[in-house]
């Protein structure tokens, strides 16, 4: 029988095969935080692996912060890594000291993203892989795309695939066309590990912000993220 996860895999193979996302033989890294969006990404390419019509091999990678000096138990996660046949490779690092400590930033999420951008694509590379897979979900796509708007004058977002030539590195986000509290809702109703994040500014960002927006107009205009990610998709904006 299927269960909540297996629902969400029509829209997530959708993703996967409107914008060619795996290759045959390829070696996908999953950047698994251990939040609900990448456990969910983690189970449900392992699941898209037992019957897609191209192979690949998944790692998951998960980068520790180590916010206050301290490291992050990610033993539930690793164990769901273990029963899923999946190697999990932990990375301990700095970067909660860099950006809280010594730099002291007044914008810490965007540091911290080039930051753990830069390091998941290393971890990537040194573990064979040639795919980076990301947990960025059909909010995130709208929430970026409004971000960029406001903050930059920019009408652009991330793109649903991209290249990195530096590195050799393709990145995918598989999640697209899933909404948010889909996979809230199935990360729960399966018992799937979650570990909180022990960020200081958790819930407190500028995402989070735009996201309440978005939810907020939605209830007198209907689903913006549909719209906006249509829009998008018509426009041919950052690749979608």
């Amino acid at each position: 029988m299927a269960d909540a996860i297996d629902k969400l895999l029509s829209p997530f193979r959708a993703a996967v095969d409107r914008y060619e996302m795996i290759k045959p033989g390829d070696h996908i890294a999953v950047g698994l935080s251990g939040g609900k969006d990448s456990v969910a990404l983690l189970v449900m390419l392992q699941r898209l692996s037992r019957f897609y019509p191209a192979p690949f091999k998944l790692t998951a990678i998960t980068l520790d912060p180590c916010f206050e000096g301290k490291e992050t138990d990610y033993s539930p996660v690793n164990l769901l890594c273990g029963n899923l046949g999946i190697n999990h490779i932990v990375k301990r690092t700095r970067m909660g000291e860099i950006i809280f400590e010594e730099r002291k930033e007044k914008n810490p999420c965007s540091l911290c993203a080039r930051m753990r951008r830069g390091a998941l694509h290393k971890a990537a590379q040194e573990a064979g892989c040639n795919v980076m897979a990301l947990g960025h979900h059909k909010d995130d796509a709208a929430e970026t795309l409004l971000m960029n708007l406001f903050a930059g004058g920019t009408i652009s977002c991330f793109s649903p695939v991209s290249q990195l030539t530096r590195r050799e590195l393709r990145l995918i986000r598989p999640l697209i066309f899933v909404e948010e509290k889909e996979i809230a809702a199935a990360v729960r109703r399966c018992g799937l590990p979650v570990v909180k994040s022990r960020c200081p500014v958790d819930g407190k960002t500028h995402r989070q912000q735009i996201g309440e927006l978005i939810a907020s107009l939605s209830l007198q205009y209907g689903s913006l993220n549909e719209r906006i990610l249509g829009a998008m998709q018509k426009s041919g904006i950052s690749g979608w």
